[in-house]
């Protein structure tokens, strides 16, 4: 990867399609629900991109990107993607992509020793957390022993945070319970691990201030700002984003929902900073990942 060609650094992406396995029952239903409610027709129509067409379309930019999984087959009753193929896979397109995992909690030690092994054997940097789909309180003590070997590989966890699209308006909201992703306890872990880096992800309603506070709290804590257009940031994201967290903001679209095209001409047009832009867009992330 070479960093100073790159325009920007996408600290969030999703990989959607890449592996060899079938697709679950229910999972095109999923796909169409997220697809309404981000208005993206390629989920409703089946056409997600492969991680190959996402290199692609990250190459063709300039733009290098953190790309990951959701292990969230427990809750959701959907197959994980082996971490394994997302890790080959970046490894093929390692001028663009940056391997994160994703492992539930609720697999414990096993989980511990598929993080280490991860770290170890495939060049995984970090790892994503999903407390809604994953049903789970990040500070629950369950999670621990997972998050020890994070941190004890000196790897990132990146934990959604804030309502999601996940389920919005299915019945139900597909089972999803929004109260697991309330930002304020992360506190509790950033203050138990304060060696790991820890990534908020999304501008986190309805806990925007939550988010900030822990953030501005623990020197371990960024924000990355995906999942929203910046058309839609609160006032109070964008004025600690110019200021008291200028080093600590990260851009992320939330690919394929959101694509870096639209987040990032809405970008331009928000009151952020000259001096802060190239921060937010690449160099904050380039030193959290140590690149």
């Amino acid at each position: 990867m070479k960093i100073d060609e790159l325009l920007a650094i996408d600290i969030h992406t999703h990989a959607e399609e890449p592996c060899s396995v079938p697709r679950d029952d229910g999972y095109d239903e999923f796909q169409a629900g997220m697809a309404k409610y981000f208005k993206n027709p390629a989920g409703a129509k089946g056409m997600l991109p492969t991680m190959q067409e996402t290199a692609a379309y990250y190459r063709e930019r300039k733009i290098g990107c953190v790309i990951f999984p959701v292990d969230a087959e427990r809750e959701t009753g959907f197959r994980r993607y082996e971490n394994e193929e997302v890790a080959r896979i970046a490894a093929e397109n390692d001028d663009v992509l940056i391997p994160f995992a994703s492992i539930d909690p609720a697999k414990g030690k096993m989980g511990a020793r598929e993080a280490r092994r991860l770290v170890r054997e495939f060049g995984i940097r970090g790892f994503k957390f999903h407390p809604t789909m994953q049903a789970f309180y990040p500070n629950d003590r369950s999670a621990y022993a997972l998050y020890e070997a994070i941190a004890e590989e000196g790897a990132i966890s990146l934990f959604h945070t804030g309502q999601t699209g996940v389920g919005a308006g299915m019945p139900g909201g597909m089972g999803m319970r929004l109260k697991y992703s309330n930002p304020i306890y992360l506190d509790d872990v950033a203050a138990d691990f304060p060696e790991m880096p820890i990534i908020l992800a999304h501008p986190s309603f309805p806990w925007q201030e939550e988010a900030l506070s822990v953030a501005t709290h623990k020197p371990n804590v960024y924000i990355d700002l995906s999942g929203w257009s910046p058309k839609y940031f609160p006032s109070i994201l964008v004025k600690y984003a110019n200021s008291l967290l200028k080093h600590k903001m990260l851009f992320g679209s939330d690919w394929p929902a959101i694509t870096p095209d639209r987040w990032l001409a809405d970008f331009e047009n928000i009151e952020i900073r000259d001096d802060v832009r190239p921060l937010i867009l690449k160099e904050n992330a380039r030193r959290l990942l140590k690149l």
